[in-house]
């Protein structure tokens, strides 16, 4: 065992971090069964790709992003994607909510990017901001850092193993803020940060909960985004070491929190991370916690073939080549959508009842996702970054496309916030039997939700994937939200239960 410091809130206190181990055992279908080796539990963010489009503060034109065979969506075009236009033109933006981020790290330049991020798509500036100006009355961003958060590189020549690598964070970061502020411009944002990568292994897990649960308990927000996941087969003891960290979620639930979690970018395909240089594959499908959790809202993704301009109509002669296949199809599921069957949970009750030709889910298992939005960074969104160690030039200071199921849970926290606005303030809390209590109505279903019919989350031959169906399916889950539709359907839904 080690010992770390911690702080949490106004206080230090002494964390006991406990391993939690892998041993050795036979490569089967995982009930309580061991993988080969002995192996670390390991998160990781769950962004996938990032390409530099151009440098500047001016964003990227389509042309440019067509060059590099994608497409990138700003604010404006998901917005309408999404349908949440509407809701945002009628003065609903999530006004006095609060999102809580939690990360690595955190990032030394987000204060900057995102002024320039809002700046380029003219949306509500944050108090909190660079330069913010006395008086500033708008939503706020502020951040609670638990020890050092630096995200400066190693130094030049490190032989380090490569596993606590801090500049992918401020991606996520970056990623997380600019795109939850996105979706509901005028709410505060809370960027929660701890000391420790989860791709250590046993630092990162005891400080993401701990801080979820304090700033829960101190009722600084309504809606947390995770952005990071781990195969549940990393776990030894399955659902007894679990419990051990879903302590946040269950405070979550009691305060009406509500906690979206990143699926996972590999598909059916999960690793363990370990070797570093040459990780071990999971040789079965499955899937990653906490999004697992049946107390999470699971993200999925997608391919988004809507006009990335506009955010109106269907696509499918702009490139990338998967928009370009499937004519008259606004989305398809996003190949490396982590999804399938938890080998921990058992099928929570609000799965019992899903739409017509749904993909069947075990009594014995959660399905996984809960539901899906844009993901590929083939169809990606922009950010916008400068923090030094993150590309291979330094000075390197502009746009990028990404993708990943970072992107969902972010973009869902906004929308949930949007819908605690709406509903007077009141938080919506556990919303995973409205979802699914919505969808299993079919006249609600298909006005409030889109469903996602085609793709497979197949990434490697060795492990098979799942397809897309009608209803819920493994890949995008009951599928993308038309906003303006489903959001005031959750707020009935919730207050009448």
């Amino acid at each position: 065992m080690k010992w770390a410091w911690m702080w949490r809130g106004a206080r230090v206190s002494w964390i006991l971090l406990f391993t939690l181990m892998l041993s050795t055992s036979g490569a089967t279908p995982w009930s309580g069964a061991i993988l080969p080796g002995s192996q670390p539990v390991v998160f990781h963010p769950a962004w996938s790709d990032v390409e530099l489009v151009s440098l500047g503060e001016t964003p990227p034109t389509q042309g440019q992003c067509a060059a590099i065979n994608r497409r990138c969506f700003n604010p404006q075009a998901e917005q309408t994607s999404y349908n949440l236009t509407p809701l945002l033109a009628a003065g609903h933006q999530g006004q006095g909510e609060t999102i809580i981020i939690v990360d690595s790290f955190g990032s030394e330049t987000i204060r900057h990017d995102l002024k320039v991020f809002n700046n380029a798509f003219g949306l509500p500036h944050m108090c909190g901001e660079e330069n913010t100006p006395a008086g500033c009355t708008g939503p706020t961003f502020s951040e609670l850092q638990q020890g050092n958060t630096s995200t400066n590189p190693p130094p030049p020549g490190s032989h380090g193993t490569g596993q606590e690598n801090r500049s992918i964070w401020a991606i996520e970061v970056t990623l997380d803020v600019e795109w939850a502020h996105s979706m509901a411009p005028l709410a505060n944002i809370l960027l929660v940060t701890t000391p420790t990568a989860e791709t250590l292994g046993v630092q990162g897990f005891p400080d993401f909960f701990n801080a979820e649960e304090d700033v829960i308990n101190a009722h600084l927000g309504s809606v947390i985004s995770q952005s990071f996941a781990a195969a549940e087969e990393t776990f030894h003891q399955g659902t007894a070491a679990l419990l051990n960290l879903r302590h946040a979620f269950e405070a979550a639930q009691a305060n009406r929190v509500t906690v979206f979690g990143s699926s996972g970018d590999f598909g059916t395909a999960n690793i363990l991370k370990t070797p570093v240089k040459n990780p071990t594959l999971i040789p079965f499908p499955t899937v990653e916690w906490p999004a697992s959790d049946p107390l999470v809202t699971a993200v999925g993704g997608t391919y988004e073939c809507t006009n990335a301009t506009t955010g109106a109509g269907v696509d499918n002669v702009s490139p990338p080549p998967n928009c370009q296949v499937t004519p008259g199809v606004r989305e398809i599921g996003w190949v490396a959508s982590g999804g399938g069957f938890s080998h921990v949970f058992a099928r929570p009750a609000f799965q019992d009842t899903l739409p017509p030709g749904s993909t069947s889910i075990p009594a014995t298992q959660r399905g996984v996702p809960d539901i899906g939005i844009q993901a590929s960074s083939r169809t990606g969104v922009l950010i916008y970054i400068t923090n030094p160690g993150y590309s291979t030039n330094v000075h390197d200071n502009g746009w990028y496309v990404i993708g990943g199921t970072s992107s969902g849970s972010p973009q869902w926290a906004g929308l949930i916030a949007v819908a605690n606005e709406m509903n007077g303030g009141v938080p919506l809390g556990y919303i995973n039997p409205a979802l699914y209590a919505i969808a299993s109505d079919p006249a609600k279903y298909a006005a409030d939700f889109y469903d996602v019919t085609t793709g497979n989350n197949q990434t490697n031959a060795a492990v098979p994937g799942y397809p897309a169906t009608r209803g819920w399916d493994p890949v995008t889950g009951l599928g993308t939200p038309n906003a303006a539709h489903l959001l005031p359907d959750l707020i009935e839904y919730v207050n009448s239960h």
